[in-house]
């Protein structure tokens, strides 16, 4: 009896020490994920898998009170982890159980659960909240737009700080449940599709589903009246447009005219890029007076401003080839920003190719020849162009769109196409980066590419020669429809 008593005594020390040096390794998440542009977006130790949402917002004085439930799972063990947010915590708790919270910097909620989270756990985390979003300020920012009747979120790179607690980086990309209580006689817009209404003592409860993984800067919601159309594609997916009824006579028929548009872009861009990668489409223009669009996941963002001076298609090619390359495909770093604006841009080339309007090669010969040599243009690097202002210059888009035509030329049309399709094939619902697509593109088309890339996206300065030589033309028919139309995609947070 002793010997076995022995013999439990120490299994049971073995035990606790196993468990103390397993605790031993534990420590906090990192306060950002790791972005070389943006070192506080994001947080490490975990990975989100769902958010569920369930706020109330009252338009009148701009409070909005929410309860966040996240499910996530710890990718180390966890004594403490961090959230970005910027409105009034009044509670979390993490797997049921009470759990402390203080803020640290300028949008970290710094969470401390009961108990060590260990890795590869599920965990839950509610938090309780509430604050007049207007009122929250990063720097000099804020991302939470009061219309007339309502309010808008949707900015680049981050929005979700003023509406929902999140882990802020295209890298943690999740799904999304979206329930919101507003006055009976106002309406919501947000992400993927709606799972229904209620109204009950003066206030009306929407539901919004997206079951396909989004990034939180991409995740919109608006509040105000809509004169909402709801249609079908050809494939039987739904459309999904709102429009403010008190816009501007002239941009809110211009706006119609180009966003009932969606279903017959997407239809064009699926025969390029491939299968439309979510469940369904649309766009929405609120009474706003800010001055872009933003491809805000299934139900894209434009401004009145966009549609000022008469309908934009390019623009609806635009924001919509970006549910390709930025949404489905989301870039891993922020300076890999190319991946998404060069492409998108590039299809607008491909549109006008398509309707007798200019080939991408002459749209790329004029983008060329429009930027002299002595032009700061030059200087920003597509493939790197730094955080701020730079990662939203024209460089990025007409040089980023460059570069592409460049590729095509280089590796002609049945390599370069196969290798969009495949990009968004492969990378779907994930995260890329510029040399993992680089190297799709010489294994698709059996060439080093290495000086070409290196040319067009990394190399300050006009390159020696065009994209791809061709005899100068006059400026292609779509021209001055797609500078127009990068006008109106404007430039979101820092920038307006």
């Amino acid at each position: 009896m002793r010997s076995r008593s022995l013999t439990a005594v120490l299994a049971a020390a073995g035990v606790l020490l196993a468990a103390t040096a397993a605790h031993a390794d534990a420590g906090p998440g990192a306060p950002g994920i790791g972005d070389p542009y943006y070192p506080d977006y994001g947080n490490g130790g975990y990975d989100v898998a769902h958010y569920d949402l369930d706020l109330k917002y009252r338009p009148s004085d701009d409070r909005l009170d929410g309860t966040a439930t996240i499910t996530a799972r710890a990718t180390q063990d966890l004594t403490r982890f961090d959230l970005d947010f910027l409105l009034d915590v009044s509670s979390v708790t993490v797997d049921g159980r009470t759990a402390r919270f203080t803020t640290s910097g300028a949008h970290e909620l710094v969470i401390t659960p009961a108990a060590v989270v260990r890795k590869g756990r599920p965990l839950t985390v509610v938090v309780r909240y509430s604050g007049v979003p207007s009122t929250k300020k990063y720097g000099d920012y804020v991302g939470w737009a009061r219309t007339p009747d309502g309010a808008v979120a949707a900015q680049e790179p981050e929005s979700a700080w003023w509406w929902f607690p999140s882990n802020d980086h295209p890298l943690d990309k999740a799904t999304f449940d979206v329930e919101i209580a507003v006055p009976e006689g106002l309406q919501t817009i947000s992400n993927g599709e709606p799972t229904g209404a209620r109204t009950a003592n003066g206030w009306t409860r929407y539901g919004w589903r997206e079951t396909r993984p989004q990034a939180t800067y991409l995740t919109t919601l608006a509040i105000g009246r809509f004169d909402v159309h709801r249609s079908r594609t050809k494939n039987g997916l739904p459309v999904i447009t709102a429009y403010s009824p008190d816009l501007p006579a002239d941009r809110a028929a211009a706006a119609r005219q180009s966003v009932e548009r969606t279903a017959e872009v997407v239809d064009w861009e699926s025969k390029i890029f491939g299968p439309y990668p979510f469940t369904s489409l649309g766009g929405y223009v609120p009474n706003v007076t800010s001055h872009f669009a933003l491809e805000t996941q299934t139900r894209v963002f434009y401004s009145p401003y966009g549609f000022r001076n008469g309908p934009r298609p390019y623009l609806v090619v635009h924001e919509n080839a970006h549910q390709w390359f930025g949404d489905s495909v989301s870039l891993s770093r922020w300076s890999d920003i190319w991946l998404n604006e060069g492409f998108a841009t590039y299809a607008e080339w491909l549109w006008s190719e398509q309707h007798g309007e200019g080939t991408a090669a002459e749209l790329a010969r004029t983008a060329y020849d429009s930027y002299p040599a002595d032009d700061p243009f030059w200087q920003v690097k597509p493939g790197d162009p730094g955080p701020g202002e730079n990662q939203f210059a024209d460089a990025v888009y007409d040089r980023g769109a460059m570069a592409l035509q460049a590729l095509r030329a280089k590796v002609g049309d049945r390599a370069f196409f196969t290798t969009l399709r495949t990009w968004a094939s492969l990378k779907r619902y994930g995260n890329g980066t510029i040399p993992e697509f680089i190297a799709l593109a010489e294994r698709l088309s059996g060439q080093r590419l290495g000086a070409l890339f290196q040319t067009w996206l990394y190399t300050p300065g006009r390159p020696a020669a065009p994209p791809q030589p061709t005899a100068a033309t006059a400026r292609p028919k779509s021209w001055s429809q797609i500078r127009q139309a990068h006008a109106a995609l404007g430039t979101p947070n820092l920038r307006g």
